[in-house]
């Protein structure tokens, strides 16, 4: 029997496999030069990369060839053949700047990458799209196809439908063909192939497909392989079942760290590394394209080329400073681990049970393994942490130690990501522009955003305001009614937006939560400087609270939710209420709130300048909306009123990144002080604007989850008996 690393299926009979009585290979292992496998009845268990690749050659060899597959798999035709001519004249004479091109790509391979939705386009357009792709033979050509397949499911179902037509398209039989299509994970989460005629080798009369979900197979034995429903006799075994992918060759080494604690030990839960660089407590030792890396998910070649690079350059300067060893902080270390798994949280991998989650193996845990934000960002980070003398390592040398603790990627990536393209673009900031012209300009960005999910209903009305009329948009869930119902505030600094300005959001808030979202206009200054806001704010709830039932929803206490100045209206109307001894509010969602008109808090210096929400701007909100005394009026201020007692409970929302940050925390503080049931959710990572922003930041899905569960809780407990 051929030697290789064996691993099979958890519930065959290994004494059996090592006993069997024909030729045994490992498609780990296989022979230079192959096998002549001609006149031969061959066994194949797996449909991996290394089976899609082999089964049409020995198909074409062998007498027979029974494939055993758990688990189909997406693979596309390679079209391997010359270079076209476009790829030629894309490279010749350019080869140093394709390959500095290559090193900031997300893939490593130079090439556009879509910004379309697939969910935005016609079915024929989409088709059209993947039909070019599909015809380039390249994996990332099809990957890469729409902006969303990655991260949406409703996106990604429309290439994988696409991908598995083509398979009914080319094997003849429909129960064959069926069997080979993948349903039960997202394209792209479990490794894609290319192949040279692997479905088109169904079509064989020597070729026969064994699904194992539904005839499992027993056990190897002497003489072949027993199923449930079968003892079949073979020549060879060759079994394509995979490896210890991305961890198992490093933890094979039996390192050992400097307190004596191996590798395996430290990697019992998961990997944890700096960069996919190098291992705290393990100095001078270096991984190269390991876990936490973009490693797999990229051209390899230039992967393994940067961190030689990294590390040849990183070893040259300790030399030349005098230091003789190096490893990162376990700070450092956890704010990678934790940056590469919300990386991996944000797509649509770990729905999958596949070696890119360490699935393949039992007993391995569950999580994602490299880095999926591409080889440019990874080089970013790399080059961020020399240039920052290096920034998450302790240099030790004989006569001195040097260490600068800190994390390198504290953002989650899509908003890393986004505040990169908009540092791009050079945008405008509107803090420089009148009120009129940042309106024409937030209105603009609007119109090229995505919708936002279905509901089952909108309808735009007007409602009495306290000065006239004004503008409401109502969303009704598909399911069945009446729903409990929201009076939502939107945001924009008093100044900016509108009923419909935070309409995916919106969307977005009434399938999770269930419920009737009634987004309110109101005021805006500086044409209604304060109180207009907050007076209009008051009158909505009033109406809202009356016509309930008029509006499909249920005769209940209502509940409050507002963004930014539309969470400081949601605070203040609740005061307002529980003063004037009603409407009964049922509860209070406060995302990233203005609460207070002290600019001189930590956060606003922390996180002032780079996060788009900035002081500048938020004194462009104040100057227009108060004066400086009304400022510190309750109704301005909320966090400044005397009594916070009797308010309903509340979901207070900040972000790490928010200059409002601060002020929400001590407002979260003061209702709980005041005996008011509430919690201060802390969205790691975000912006003032993160959370809100539906189908562009896809990290923030977890918080608006929780504003909804929120939302449910405080309604539920309101709803008569």
């Amino acid at each position: 029997m051929a030697t290789g690393c064996l691993s099979v299926p958890k519930d065959v009979d290994i004494e059996g496999a090592t006993n069997f009585k024909g030729e045994a290979y490992f498609t780990s292992s296989w022979p230079h030069g192959g096998v002549d496998l001609t006149g031969k009845r061959v066994a194949v268990i797996g449909t991996g990369s290394s089976a899609i690749q082999s089964i049409p050659i020995m198909a074409a060899q062998a007498q027979s060839l029974t494939v055993f597959q758990r688990t189909p798999n997406f693979s596309m035709p390679a079209f391997n053949g010359p270079i076209p001519e476009h790829k030629k004249a894309a490279i010749s004479g350019r080869t140093a700047e394709y390959s500095e091109e290559a090193k900031w790509t997300q893939g490593g391979v130079p090439g556009e990458i879509s910004t379309i939705s697939a969910l935005a386009v016609s079915d024929e357009e989409r088709t059209t799209i993947l039909e070019a792709a599909y015809a380039k033979g390249d994996l990332f050509a099809i990957l890469t196809a729409f902006s969303d397949t990655g991260v949406t499911e409703a996106a990604n179902a429309k290439a994988a439908e696409f991908l598995r037509n083509k398979i009914r398209s080319i094997v003849h039989d429909p129960d064959t063909a069926e069997a080979l299509c993948p349903k039960d994970y997202p394209f792209g989460t479990k490794r894609p192939c290319l192949d040279s005629g692997y479905f088109e080798a169904f079509n064989r009369p020597n070729v026969r497909l064994v699904d194992l979900r539904k005839t499992p197979l027993n056990a190897i034995t002497p003489s072949g392989i027993d199923t449930s429903a079968d003892s079949l006799e073979f020549d060879v075994i060759v079994f394509a079942t995979g490896f210890d992918a991305m961890t198992g060759a490093i933890v094979g080494v039996d390192v050992t760290g400097s307190d004596g604690r191996s590798l395996a030990d430290k990697w019992a839960d998961g990997p944890k590394n700096y960069l996919g660089l190098m291992i705290e407590g393990f100095p001078n030792f270096f991984t190269v394209t390991g876990p936490g890396s973009p490693s797999v998910l990229s051209n390899m070649a230039v992967s393994i080329e940067q961190h030689v690079d990294w590390i040849c350059d990183t070893i040259d300067r300790l030399r030349s400073e005098g230091f003789d060893t190096i490893e990162p902080t376990e700070t450092a270390e956890n704010g990678w681990v934790q940056f590469v798994n919300d990386a991996g949280d944000i797509t649509l991998f770990p729905k999958a049970d596949s070696w890119y989650m360490g699935a393949n193996v039992p007993g391995k845990p569950r999580v994602f393994l490299p880095f999926v934000g591409g080889v440019g960002t990874y080089r970013k980070a790399c080059n961020e942490v020399i240039e920052r003398d290096f920034l998450g390592f302790r240099r030790i040398g004989p006569d001195n130690e040097v260490e600068v603790d800190g994390i390198i990627r504290p953002l989650q990536l899509d908003v890393l990501l986004l505040l990169e393209a908009m540092a791009a673009m050079d945008l405008p900031a509107l803090d420089g522009m009148s009120p009129d012209e940042a309106r024409a300009f937030m209105a603009a960005g609007s119109a090229l955003r995505a919708p936002g999910p279905e509901v089952g209903e909108r309808v735009i009305g007007t409602f009495p305001g306290a000065s006239g009329e004004l503008t409401y948009c109502l969303y009704r869930p598909a399911t069945p009614g009446p729903h409990p119902v929201v009076v939502y505030y939107h945001g924009g600094g008093w100044v900016l937006g509108d009923a419909v300005s935070d309409d995916p959001f919106c969307r977005d808030l009434c399938n999770r939560a269930d419920a009737i979202i009634v987004s309110v206009d109101y005021r805006h200054a500086p044409e209604a400087r304060f109180p207009a806001a907050i007076d209009d704010a008051s009158a909505t709830v009033q109406w809202v609270a009356a016509s309930a039932t008029s509006l499909g929803g249920i005769d209940a206490p209502v509940a409050v939710c507002g963004w930014s100045a539309g969470g400081n209206l949601a605070a203040v109307v609740c005061q307002m209420a529980a003063a004037a001894g009603g409407p009964v509010i049922a509860g209070q969602v406060l995302i990233t709130p203005v609460t207070d008109c002290d600019m001189t808090r930590g956060s606003y210096q922390s996180n002032g300048t780079d996060f788009v929400l900035t002081a500048d701007l938020m004194r462009w909100f104040w100057d227009h909306y108060a004066d400086e005394t009304e400022r510190l009026d309750p109704r301005a201020s909320p966090l400044r009123a005397a009594d916070l007692s009797g308010l309903p409970p509340a979901l207070v929302v900040t972000s790490e990144f928010d200059p409002l940050r601060y002020e929400g925390m001590a407002y979260a503080a003061a209702l709980g002080a005041a005996g008011i049931g509430c919690h201060n959710l802390q969205a790691r990572g975000h912006l003032h604007t993160s959370i809100h922003a539906v189908d562009i930041i896809i990290s923030g899905a977890p918080v608006r989850a929780e504003n909804a569960a929120a939302l449910k809780s405080f309604l539920g407990a309101a709803i008569p008996a």
